[in-house]
């Protein structure tokens, strides 16, 4: 599945908009600085299938057959790499696409300069798709996260306060931090004391989802210049995968036997 849909990607990205440089991002896959914030993060999370485990170093593999930048960097999550990145891009006057539908990705949009691109639906996301989904423009969207909070993460934001409610207060406040100096004014009596008695959490939440766009990186964008895989070392990586179908349309493609 994966190399099926890096296959296409790739071919994809051929003509008059070819980017100039790409890469895949991974988790490290272990404890981050917001573990040392907040013990609990992701902690209701099960653990992968004992059968996935053994394909995380092939996926890897596989990016690096298809002659992609595959990067990660302990300490912190692939979010955080591609927040950094995008910022060093906007920096530079180049426009990125990130290749997610991730919502919380979607603090990172930028009209004109980065945008989200969803594969699946083949739709590319910007302020508008934003909007849709929380309420907000791009630059608010981690105060609306911080007070709905995140189960899927165990964020805890404020209790009670959903996606629509979360807009609708930041919208009207401005940010989080006036909404919680000036939370006495809310007239809703239950709005008002859980929004007053979670207000450390909030805080706390405002940290966990906002991503970390000054990264140490290790690996510079100008690595990442695309360029043709080499079709002896892919279709070796194919071959033993066995990928039989995806082996024979790179076969014909780089005229291989």
């Amino acid at each position: 599945g994966y190399c099926n849909m890096l296959w296409k990607l790739l071919e994809d990205m051929k003509g008059k908009d070819t980017p100039t440089h790409l890469a895949v991002i991974f988790d490290a896959g272990e404890k981050t600085f917001r573990n040392e914030i907040y013990k609990e993060y992701k902690a209701p999370r099960p653990p992968p299938p004992e059968d996935l485990i053994p394909q995380f170093p092939l996926v890897r593999e596989a990016t690096r057959a298809f002659g992609v930048s595959c990067v990660e960097l302990a300490g912190y999550e692939a979010d955080d790499l591609i927040a950094t990145y995008a910022r060093l891009a906007r920096e530079a006057g180049a426009r990125c696409t990130i290749i997610s539908s991730d919502k919380d990705l979607m603090q990172l949009v930028v009209d004109g300069k980065v945008e989200l691109l969803d594969t699946m639906k083949n739709r590319r996301l910007a302020s508008p798709e934003v909007l849709e989904k929380f309420g907000v423009t791009p630059d608010k969207v981690v105060q609306v996260q911080a007070l709905a909070g995140d189960s899927v993460d165990n964020v805890p934001g404020v209790r009670g306060i959903g996606i629509k409610t979360a807009a609708e207060l930041i919208n009207q406040y401005g940010d989080l931090e006036t909404l919680l100096k000036r939370s006495g004014e809310i007239k809703q009596n239950k709005r008002r004391e859980t929004l007053i008695e979670n207000a450390e959490n909030a805080r706390l939440s405002l940290k966990l989802v906002t991503l970390d766009a000054h990264v140490p990186l290790k690996a510079q964008p100008d690595e990442f210049q695309v360029q043709e895989p080499d079709g002896k070392t892919l279709i070796a990586f194919l071959k033993a995968m066995e990928f039989n179908s995806i082996t024979k349309r790179a076969a014909a493609l780089f005229e291989i036997e």
